[in-house]
């Protein structure tokens, strides 16, 4: 992570750029995006946001076979599965990854929010900002762009996502990309195979979707891999990706990418 503050406050990126990187490379492979992106510099200062789950492997290897620099952003929540840091400790090595920077919450909120360390089991949400939110927010101020690991097929509400958006979650305009946003479940078991990427141990056990350990469940074949996150809530995200507008709909001139 870069070690000073940005001195410019306009806004990096808006709705017309986003639209315009995804019409640029319409018909271009994830890795030619990728390259362009990282090597070309479209993006300004980059990092990729990951949960080091069932599916992370993919998307850090594609990265680390680009630039092994960019940095890496996990967020050490504190109520992870142990077999989480493991694995993630397992990837950064097999994929020579140099920069991982654990983001944790701020000591002082979680003494006064969450003192029992027991939000989650009455106020998700609460957990998730405290946890979650807050600190990602902070750790991203420094960067232009983010990448994420999310597919059209994990949920109904990522059905239609782009592959650029904006972050309505940053009052600056950080661009938000979603480069395996059209990837199949087939697609990312094949390139685990070609690859020979290693596993998250839980997938086994039949976590297809894995967060925080008190907050996600077993999943039954056939449902949503999401289905077994905040399982008895009415809650599908932990909130550090907010829809591209409100209603959920897409803005004037994006499309989505499938």
């Amino acid at each position: 992570m870069r070690a000073v503050d940005r001195i410019d406050t306009g806004p990096r990126f808006c709705d017309h750029d986003a639209v315009r990187l995804n019409r640029m490379f319409r018909g271009s492979s994830t890795e030619e995006m990728l390259e362009a992106v990282i090597r070309d510099g479209l993006a300004g200062d980059l990092a990729v946001v990951s949960s080091f789950g069932a599916e992370s492997a993919v998307l850090l290897h594609l990265i680390a076979s680009i630039d092994p620099g960019v940095p890496v952003l996990f967020l050490e929540t504190g109520k992870h599965f142990p077999e989480t840091p493991e694995y993630r400790d397992t990837l950064i090595e097999r994929l020579g990854l140099t920069n991982l920077v654990n983001v944790t919450p701020d000591a002082a909120e979680l003494a006064a929010r969450d003192e029992t360390g027991l939000r989650w089991s009455y106020d998700p949400d609460g957990c998730c900002e405290i946890r979650k939110v807050k600190p990602l927010a902070k750790a991203l101020a420094q960067f232009d762009a983010s990448f994420t690991g999310r597919k059209s097929f994990q949920s109904s509400t990522r059905a239609n996502l782009p592959r650029f958006e904006i972050d309505k979650s940053d009052a600056q305009g950080r661009l938000k990309i979603n480069p395996l946003i059209d990837w199949d479940a087939s697609q990312i078991e094949g390139h685990f195979i070609a690859h020979d990427l290693p596993r998250h141990p839980l997938v086994a056990r039949g976590f297809p979707s894995i967060g925080c350990s008190p907050c996600t469940h077993k999943v039954e074949p056939g449902e949503d891999p999401r289905s077994g996150r905040w399982k008895g809530w009415d809650k599908t995200e932990c909130g550090i990706h907010t829809t591209l507008t409100d209603d959920g709909e897409l803005p004037p001139g994006y499309e989505p990418f499938l």
